[in-house]
């Protein structure tokens, strides 16, 4: 079991060196759902928001990114002393099987309640070139094409409960508590329509919607803490691994009502909830050694529960609102956005997210634009963020968000985003 032990003072080691976050795109991690014509970025928050964009009859394109990563680590505090325990009691000496017995009791439950905060995940992001792109016809229509991919890949463990096994002269401890690599890697590509629909008083009323194709890789893999050469394919290029893609579309509605100095915005986002398909485990044919080893304790854990052999993920719908207060130009806003319901990402982890933010865009190429915000996700891991972002010579962008929860004296979360666009 001292890879057990090891496993979980590497998770407590790295940290000092780690932290992160899973947010939004660009400028969207500050400004949260709110669409400002001021940052193309936020045209992807909200489907009817390519219609602020540009002028009539005109296009506006991105240029380079954005380019989004963030790290985050479940609440290890404590989790080195824990692992020391751990060690301590497995190490020990034991005359009978009844004083085994009273110590894995005490060992088993401490290592099921490791199982929830030692974790480390990775998120990132990146536009394609020139992306968004949006054209406003003649007749005040906006079309809108987006491409990007993104991943998503969560280390965590697999607890199963320590048994003992008395081989005659000495007691054996055994246990099929693994490390699970989930990941889930998306490319995407999008095309959308908004249209001023009507001006019944001082506002104007925006439709839009949009479909996007989805191509994801999801897959997991396990490698057994027992073995000590483990599975050589637990790594982190597993991460960017295609070998099981499943497709599907996305169907994104959005309204937005625009006031000289007020803005309203609702968004359904997956209206239609599409599926995709985890590339299945449990299929040990062929396989020898560890991977055979791994492959059958797999199954040994779906039959525990503790694991899926047939795992599917489902975009749930997910309504957000959003709202505003802005000059004329939208270069000074106040805003605010909410997530109405919670919704499970492709590994699991539940999501509802809301901020607030205020912000200014200079007009004047020597001033930058600068935002400030907080972020705070209500469900799952509830962690908060401060956010900030500068605008350089209108056209370069970077934000960063940083958490506000901490393992010992590190932030359990951070992230950042960079990206240049063309001036509005």
């Amino acid at each position: 079991m001292q890879y057990l032990v090891l496993f979980l003072i590497v998770i407590s080691a790295n940290v000092a060196a780690s932290a992160p976050v899973y947010v939004p795109i660009g400028s969207n991690t500050s400004l949260g759902g709110y669409a400002n014509r001021q940052s193309l970025e936020t045209s992807l928050s909200n489907p009817a928001a390519s219609y602020l964009m540009t002028p009539i009859n005109n296009f506006r394109v991105g240029f380079l990114g954005p380019l989004d990563f963030g790290l985050e680590i479940g609440d290890v505090k404590g989790i080195e002393d824990k692992a020391s325990d751990l060690g301590d009691k497995l190490e020990a000496d034991y005359s009978t099987e009844a004083e085994i017995n009273a110590a894995l009791v005490e060992v088993n439950a401490s290592l099921a309640s490791l199982e929830s905060d030692a974790y480390v995940k990775v998120y990132g992001s990146l536009q394609a070139p020139f992306a968004p792109i949006i054209y406003k016809t003649r007749n005040r229509g906006a079309f809108s094409i987006d491409a990007g991919a993104s991943f998503v890949a969560r280390l965590g463990l697999i607890a199963d409960d320590i048994s003992v096994v008395n081989t005659g002269s000495d007691f054996n401890f055994e246990s099929n508590s693994s490390v699970i690599i989930k990941r889930a890697t998306d490319y995407r590509f999008g095309v959308g329509y908004s249209q001023l629909v009507g001006r019944p008083v001082s506002g104007a009323l925006i439709v839009g919607g949009k479909v996007n194709l989805h191509r994801m890789a999801l897959g997991q893999k396990i490698s057994v803490l027992s073995e000590g050469d483990g599975d050589d394919s637990l790594s982190m290029s597993y991460i960017f691994d295609r070998d099981y893609v499943d497709s599907g579309i996305g169907i994104d509605l959005g309204a937005i009502w625009a006031a000289p100095n007020y803005q309203l915005g609702a968004t359904v986002a997956n209206v239609n909830e599409p599926e995709f398909k985890f590339k299945k485990l449990g299929n040990c044919a062929g396989l020898s050694g560890s991977k055979l080893n791994a492959c059958n304790v797999a199954i040994e854990l779906a039959d525990k529960n503790k694991l899926t052999l047939n795992e599917t993920y489902k975009k749930k719908a997910q309504l957000t609102v959003d709202a505003a207060i802005i000059s004329v130009n939208q270069n000074w806003s106040l805003a605010g956005s909410f997530d109405v319901n919670s919704i499970a990402g492709p590994l699991g982890d539940k999501y509802q997210w809301s901020t607030v933010s205020i912000s200014h865009f200079s007009d004047n190429i020597l001033f930058p634009g600068i935002r400030i915000g907080y972020r705070k996700n209500h469900v799952g891991s509830q962690l908060s963020y401060l956010t900030g972002g500068l605008t350089l010579s209108r056209r370069l962008n970077f934000d960063l968000a940083y958490g506000l929860e901490t393992a010992g004296s590190t932030p359990r979360s951070v992230s950042f985003s960079l990206g240049y666009a063309f001036a509005f």
